[in-house]
């Protein structure tokens, strides 16, 4: 039925007929016309307002982590498979609370429920919701949502491991270990991903392919066995992933490139543009990978969490996680850390990247004494470069370009390229006119090496010449010109001679693929110790080849991760802590494979214990950040070996109750230990002192003006050896120092023996503000070793 048409004039409208002039006043239809634009103008103003209040309510709101008392369930809840209802019952009393305070307010979000990495829930919650929340029977404490930054065919040989030999020969290699990458996703139909010869998908495995943006659970195969995306904490905080997969298929790269890395099914003939060529393989090309895809164009805490708690259910052996906050943070509050931990409670071995913020002390993260902290380090293969300035000197540099040597050509840098802000090659900030046809200098840290070289190509330039900004670090990233990265001291020789010239000029030669460079040496960029939060452990623990390592790439995503990039390859280079920690990650599950009942601490000391110090030619591996040999706060204990960690000798082993002993010594308060585990109380009288951990090596910390002072620690270690053994000790002391140790002689008469030891640890001065040793326990057949780190504080 047709609504009638009201044509007499409203009360408004004769409000203004008697307020108007006659000559002034409208007609009827007129002023009706005029009536209805200002009511339709009223609704606008409205509504904007209504918008602007919720969006401003809506901008009020933070993502947080909530840990809740698991004790605290009511009956009505307590029966339920999962806490998911108690924890939106949780929010929907508070939010009654809310609305009856802020009728414009919008209930709090849940985003996540977590139960095994953490007790609690994520949600999005204003300030009043908030302190609502903190009200309720059973809240413990919140941690606020943080972005956070992500941090091959030879390195297998280089570790060792090739052809037949060794662990590769190893028939434990068909026993069925996952491997969690949690990452950006992964490219499913890669061939590094196919499952040829593998068995059925293990029956213990409770995960699952999830279907999503391109992606379905026929994406997954018996190499494959579990994918899933996290992404309401990026949302939450603002993110937009517009363009990208909402799924678990990787677009960014990193991850195809780290799930590879560990796990990569071998593929002959891997390279890019012809270099590096050869069979590429994951350290654990056997093993089962699930994925678990938490970053996007940046990761959040809370996706980063939810990520580690499905993989903690679904049944993973082993985390490789190469990602992490700017600075390492107190373990109570670092969600990594309580993560981690309920994840090596539950018999998970967690391998993380150290940072890349090298070569500054205290830059490493991921330091908790529960996790692998990875540094990394050079391969002996290189990719040289041969820079001939016009004054007939010639530098070494780095560059993946495989085209001919340019000509002699002018150098264009900063005022001469364009200005002041064309030393980094700004967008925008190149003048054509003054850089088309030359090679151009431009100082990294800015903007990406990949974006430098499209802004100098985009102004007409030849070729680029990357200033080395970290020591002598010559991580090489793909680029869409002729490149090249120098070191520091050949980037400051060249630019004494382009300041001192009216025309400097110079040529690039591109050297290809060589070997037999010296190696191991420890990046520059790999983020260093000593340890920020806690001094009593030794971070980072090992160093593995992190620097041009070659591995999968998504099909979608240019080498060079431009837009403009029209190229397209199998396999990719990239450096960085990142690449580092996969290759760890899958020795760690080569050690599971062969010793199936050891403890993820009883892999992580094997690896510790076995690490070398010495490079292939015999000399103290280097540390390119800072012209000298590389100290235990840049390598930890040294450069893993997979070969020597399978047989150990003996073993530190450490439980999760031990842990928990630890983070009583360090004065934690009941809520701080409730981050970690439910219903405990420290004891009154403390058991342990902090350097009682009984971890596979040793920082010792000193006051500046400390004087015969010392300090003794304990420590036991497991015979998984030869039965029947005998090991002496034999110290190197830290300048400063001096070491007892009591026994001297360890005699075991079996194979899972356990025998203990104490170390005393005297102050005799300080020479310099570091010094090291190391401790090593030497038998016939083996020799483990541990580090020592004195500080003086």
């Amino acid at each position: 039925m047709a609504l009638p048409i009201r044509t007499s004039p409203s009360p408004s409208q004769r409000l203004s007929f008697l307020m108007c002039s006659q000559s002034s006043c409208p007609s009827t239809s007129e002023a009706m016309k005029i009536t209805d634009i200002k009511i339709f103008n009223a609704m606008l103003l409205l509504l904007a307002i209504f918008l602007v209040v919720s969006s401003t309510a809506e901008a009020d709101k933070q993502t947080y982590m909530v840990r809740m008392d698991k004790t605290k369930i009511t009956n009505t809840f307590n029966s339920l498979d999962n806490s998911k209802p108690w924890h939106q019952a949780i929010l929907d009393s508070i939010a009654d609370v809310s609305s009856q305070q802020e009728r414009e307010e919008t209930p709090p979000e849940l985003l996540y429920s977590y139960e095994s990495a953490f007790f609690g829930f994520a949600a999005k919650l204003s300030a009043k919701q908030l302190e609502s929340l903190k009200k309720v029977d059973g809240f413990v404490s919140v941690i606020p949502n943080k972005m956070l930054s992500l941090h091959t065919t030879h390195s297998p040989q280089f570790l060792g491991l090739s052809g037949s030999k060794g662990l590769w020969s190893s028939s434990d290699l068909k026993s069925d270990v996952i491997i969690g990458v949690v990452d950006t996703g992964i490219w499913p139909e890669h061939v590094s991903f196919q499952d040829h010869g593998l068995g059925p998908v293990p029956a213990r495995w409770k995960g699952t392919c999830e279907k999503g943006t391109r992606f379905s659970p026929s994406n997954c195969n018996k190499k494959l066995i579990g994918a899933r995306a996290f992404y309401k904490g990026y949302l939450a905080k603002g993110g937009n992933i517009t363009g990208k997969y909402l799924s678990a298929r990787d677009t960014e790269g990193h991850g195809t490139h780290t799930a590879s890395t560990a796990a990569g099914d071998h593929v002959p003939n891997a390279n890019i543009f012809g270099l590096a060529n050869g069979s590429a393989a994951g350290m654990r090309y056997s093993a089962r990978i699930a994925v678990y895809k938490v970053c996007w164009q940046g990761c959040t805490s809370v996706d980063v969490l939810a990520g580690m708690e499905q993989a903690i259910k679904d049944g993973v052996d082993v985390l490789s996680i190469s990602l992490g906050s700017p600075v390492a943070k107190p373990y109570d509050v670092d969600f990594k850390a309580i993560g981690s931990f309920s994840a090596f409670a539950n018999g998970i071995f967690v391998a993380f990247s150290a940072g890349n913020s090298g070569p500054l002390e205290y830059t490493a993260v991921n330091t908790a004494p529960w996790i692998m902290t990875v540094a990394a380090s050079t391969i002996d293969r290189s990719f040289p470069t041969i820079v001939k300035l016009g004054n007939g000197q010639t530098f070494e540099g780095s560059s993946f370009y495989t085209g001919k040597a340019t000509k002699s050509l002018l150098i264009v840098y900063g005022k001469t390229a364009g200005g002041e802000a064309a030393k980094y090659c700004f967008p925008g900030s190149l003048n054509p006119e003054l850089v088309k046809g030359k090679i151009v200098v431009c100082e990294p840290g800015e903007i990406p090496n990949g974006e430098m070289g499209e802004q100098v190509k985009l102004a007409g330039g030849v070729a680029m010449i990357i200033l080395g900004a970290r020591g002598e670090d010559l991580a090489t990233f793909v680029n869409i010109l002729p490149d090249t990265l120098l070191g520091a001291l050949a980037s400051e020789a060249i630019m004494k001679y382009v300041k001192s010239t009216k025309a400097p000029t110079a040529s690039i030669a591109f050297k290809g693929t060589t070997y037999g460079t010296r190696a191991p040496m420890v990046a520059a960029f790999s983020s260093r110790g000593p340890n920020l939060v806690g001094p009593d452990v030794i971070k980072p623990d090992v160093t593995a080849p992190g620097v041009d390592i070659l591995a999968a790439w998504p099909a979608e995503t240019s080498p060079s991760s431009l837009k403009s990039d029209n190229r397209r390859v199998l396999f990719n280079m990239d450096s960085g802590t990142s690449m580092a920690c996969p290759h760890v990650s899958g020795i760690a599950a080569l050690l599971k494979s062969k010793h199936k009942n050891w403890s993820p601490a009883a892999i992580k000391s094997a690896l510790m214990t076995t690490a070398y110090t010495t490079d292939h030619m015999g000399k103290p591996i280097a540390d390119l950040g800072f012209y000298q040999s590389a100290t235990p706060f840049a390598f930890g204990s040294g450069h893993v070996d997979p070969i020597k960690a399978s047989d150990p000798g003996l073993i530190y082993d450490i439980t999760a109750m031990d842990y928990v002993y630890y983070l009583c010594s360090l004065n934690y308060n009941a809520s701080q230990m409730s981050m970690f585990v439910d219903g405990f109380t420290c004891p009154k009288k403390a058991t342990m002192q902090p350097g009682d951990l009984n971890y596979p090596s040793f920082a010792v910390n000193f006051e500046r003006k400390a004087q015969n002072i010392s300090f003794t620690y304990k420590r036991t270690v497991t015979n998984v050896g030869v039965p029947t053994s005998t090991y002496k000790v034999s110290v190197e002391e830290p300048k400063g120092v001096s070491v007892i140790v009591k026994p001297s002689i360890l005699s075991f008469k079996k194979l899972g023996e356990k025998l203990s030891y104490q170390v005393s640890f005297a102050g005799l001065g300080r020479t310099k503000r570091y010094a090291f040793g190391s401790l090593v326990w030497v038998s016939s057949n083996h020799r483990v070793r541990s580090p020592i780190a004195v500080t003086w504080t």
